[in-house]
């Protein structure tokens, strides 16, 4: 296509430049024949060439004089042209984009050499194929390099040396801190030999092959990080640590890769002797959403190397998190592509046999000393012994349905427990509502407080046996559902009937909270009557003649016990 706009613009000019400069035709009736013409065009005629040649211009009127005629023609011819060029495009839209596919490397993807999670590491703790040192912590989806910890270091390696001529490696990761700065960054390495532990990265140093390092820190105070650069080594040279290795870079640019909300992408690209990194900032989800950030061409690595993964932390520290590293490998087109895997050597081959068969033989032996010790389960299939997975799935439906009617129960029971204290909470106020009353006859004022508080315990009242009932459908409803399990398991309507659950124990979780702060210290709200000054019961007189009588029987029993 863009030939196509080319070779359009291309005749636009040409036919625009033929139409607009006359030219002596005597047929076209031509400006140069006219006077007028040959006298503004004479002293360019007659000026000799060279830089001052071009001092003398001729009037523009008498440049724009021309045939409408002429222009007409020439506009035609251009839009037949762009005509033609389109139709071919219609009519051949692969023409062009063949070749630039035939262009492009296929892409094998290369297990052995990668790693991804969620299943990342074995049941012992190892990566396979890979290796790991230092304080890397390998986990199921996720490997830290290093902790944020001062002064750690970290690295992954590949176990089994890489001989690939072509390659693109896409790496996924996390550099994540609590501080404005971090330290002290990241290396993704092609080296010839594994450099496990060391002062550049957690890697070591003077490697034979090439680095990218995602350097976090501004060792050098010229304020250019973080930073991506590429530094190419021969097994000689010392990285300048304190230049954050601008001096040594092949190829730099500036991409700020912590504390992002999702993972940071790096692709590296090794083809026909030229280095590509690609950076995508974790700004967005999108996993294809790369920039450019450097290119190195007529690079030199060893043709055979380790793939590794390096991190370490000084002063300040980051969580420096890998979650995949895959690695393709790339090849010409038009080349056979490679075979997959080549075949395993026969004595080896022959190893892996025998092994087999001995297994094979132990697993046999221990099947016949089962069936002598259990011989009532002797001729039936050992499969029915276990638990199928339909089997397992159903128990675990009937095991959560059984969790919610009980807990519907427990709930059924705490609601009924609420009803009676605020059955007998309505009664106690119901009878001092009716003194109130009895008082407000008498020609005292009523209290609007009792009567505000006694019609919102109605309403409680009410609201609660609303949940009660709805209770009650859920355990009719969960019956229902065990039952109908047991005929047959319809999957979408036991989904179906979960989410109605949850939803109604929504709803009655929030009805609940209403009830709770439309009704919170009503004990603050209820104010005890005041009780009416009671009467003196013993008057003077009565208290006299009750010191009289307690003196005479003192006096009495005095002079009966003297008598004694």
């Amino acid at each position: 296509m863009c030939i196509y706009i080319f070779l359009y613009f291309y005749t636009l000019i040409i036919n625009y430049n033929s139409s607009s400069v006359p030219k002596n035709d005597a047929q076209s009736g031509s400006l140069i024949d006219s006077p007028s013409v040959n006298q503004a065009l004479q002293p360019m005629r007659e000026r000799p060439v060279g830089p001052s040649a071009f001092s003398v211009i001729p009037p523009l009127s008498a440049l724009r004089q021309h045939s409408d005629s002429n222009m007409a023609v020439s506009i035609a011819k251009c839009l037949a042209a762009y005509a033609y060029l389109l139709l071919i495009s219609l009519i051949f839209p692969h023409a062009f984009a063949d070749n630039a596919a035939e262009d492009s490397p296929h892409r094998r993807f290369e297990y052995k050499f990668s790693f991804k999670g969620p299943h990342l590491t074995q049941s012992d703790g190892k990566i396979p194929f890979w290796i790991h040192s230092g304080n890397a912590i390998p986990s199921s989806d996720q490997i830290r390099i290093t902790p944020s910890l001062r002064s750690q270091k970290g690295s992954v390696w590949t176990k089994n040396p890489v001989s690939f001529e072509h390659w693109e490696a896409e790496v996924a990761f996390r550099v994540s801190g609590r501080g404005r700065m971090g330290a002290d960054g990241l290396a993704i390495w092609f080296t010839a030999s594994q450099g496990l532990e060391g002062p550049v990265y957690g890697a070591a140093d003077q490697w034979n092959g090439v680095g990218i390092f995602f350097d976090s820190f501004d060792n050098d105070g010229k304020k250019n990080n973080p930073a991506v650069l590429v530094v190419g080594n021969n097994g000689k040279l010392i990285y300048d640590h304190q230049n954050d290795g601008t001096t040594q870079s092949l190829g730099t640019c500036l991409r700020d890769f912590r504390n992002k909300p999702y993972p940071v992408r790096a692709k590296i690209t090794y083809y026909k002797k030229t280095l590509s990194v690609f950076i995508n900032n974790g700004f967005t989800p999108d996993k294809d959403d790369y920039e450019f950030c450097t290119r190195v061409e007529n690079m030199i690595i060893p043709e055979i190397g380790y793939f590794g993964i390096s991190a370490a932390t000084g002063g300040l520290a980051d969580d420096h998190d890998v979650l995949s590293f895959l690695l393709f490998r790339l090849t010409e087109p038009g080349q056979n592509l490679p075979p997959p895997e080549k075949e395993i050597p026969k004595e080896e081959k022959d190893k892996y046999q025998e092994e087999f068969e001995n297994f094979q033989q132990e697993l046999d032996k221990r099947k016949e000393e089962f069936q002598k010790e259990h011989p009532d389960v002797q001729g039936q299939p050992i499969e029915d012994l276990f638990e199928s997975v339909n089997d397992q799935e159903i128990r675990q439906v009937f095991e959560g349905q059984n969790r919610i009617h009980l807990e519907i129960k427990q709930l059924n029971k705490q609601l009924a427990m609420i009803l009676d204290e605020q059955r007998r909470y309505v009664s106690v106020i119901t009878e001092e509502i009716s003194k109130r009353s009895s008082q407000a006859q008498s020609g005292q004022a009523p209290n609007h407080d009792m009567d505000t508080i006694i019609n919102t315990q109605q309403e409680v009242l009410r609201n609660l046996n609303e949940v009660r009932n709805s209770l009650s459908d859920f355990k009719q409803l969960a019956v229902g559902q065990q039952q109908g399990n047991a005929a047959g398991l319809g999957s979408y309507e036991t989904v179906q009937h979960f989410n109605d659950i949850k939803e109604h124990l929504h709803v009655v979780k929030r009805n609940i909270e209403h009830i709770i702060q439309k009704n919170a210290n009503p004990a603050e709200k209820v104010k005890c009557p005041e009780l009416p000054p009671s009467p003196t019961c013993l008057s003077s007189t009565h208290f006299v003649i009750f010191i009289v009588i307690q003196s005479l029987l003192f006096f009495i029993c005095l002079f009966s016990v003297c008598k004694l």
